[in-house]
């Protein structure tokens, strides 16, 4: 499971994920070895084949490949498994945290910062998106070792279906509820020119997010935001 979280280390166009799964595969495998060498080798190489999902879910196709290969599944029939868990996997991992839980998280704190929750609020959205991230990682590799080959049912009857349906509502309330908030906070501590300044500046920061990416990503944008509104809070403005 630690391993995972090395999942994009080596990202590259040609295997995307594909040599961190094997990376995150070898110790998984490594009883294998003393079964059937040949197997051993032949999985070992097809874990590190051209690989893509989103990484927090990445351990649902890694658990499910691993028990295929101690199954004794044909290799061509994993190698499909692999192939068809890419976009399924992706799009619910986008729509569940990229799409859904950091914007969720990130419209809390954002109303924390402002009701005056100052660095708690930050500390909190850190805590509670790592919580997440940990706890769905072990469970996504529990269930993939648990399923293999059924992996796709299991998916289905899990919560993570029915959590990408609420989230996204989750996520719409948090940031409709910060932005009035934060805009009357501005307008209110410096008075409205200096708050349509600050509109300017976040406007200029949403181009500079598009124009600098990844290095400068709206996430990281907002959290410099709350950062900035902390410590306007602490000067006493």
């Amino acid at each position: 499971m630690l391993r995972l979280f090395a999942v994009q280390g080596t990202w590259n166009y040609e295997r995307m994920l594909g040599v961190g799964m094997g990376y995150a595969a070898e110790p998984l495998l490594e009883d294998l070895k003393a079964v059937d060498p040949v197997r051993h080798g032949e999985a070992v190489a097809r874990s590190a084949e051209f690989f893509n999902c989103n990484p927090n879910l990445a351990g649902l196709a890694l658990g499910a490949v691993t028990r295929a290969e101690y199954e004794d599944i044909p290799g061509p029939q994993i190698a499909r498994l692999r192939t068809a868990l890419c976009s399924p996997l992706g799009a619910m991992g986008d729509e569940l945290f990229w799409a859904g839980l950091v914007p969720a998280l990130m419209g809390a704190a954002l109303v924390g910062v402002v009701l005056g929750a100052g660095w708690w609020a930050i500390a909190g959205f850190i805590l509670a998106y790592n919580g997440i991230r940990l706890w769905t990682s072990y469970w996504s590799l529990r269930l993939g070792m648990q399923s293999g080959m059924r992996v796709g049912s299991a998916i289905g009857a899990s919560w993570l279906p029915r959590a990408i349906e609420l989230i996204g509502p989750v996520a719409a309330f948090t940031i409709g509820a910060a932005l009035p908030l934060v805009a009357a906070w501005y307008l209110t501590a410096f008075g409205w020119p200096a708050g349509i300044g600050a509109a300017g500046v976040t406007m200029a920061g949403i181009a500079l997010t598009r124009w600098f990416a990844p290095f400068l990503t709206p996430v990281r944008f907002a959290l410099a935001a709350m950062i900035f509104l902390v410590i306007l809070r602490r000067v006493g403005v």
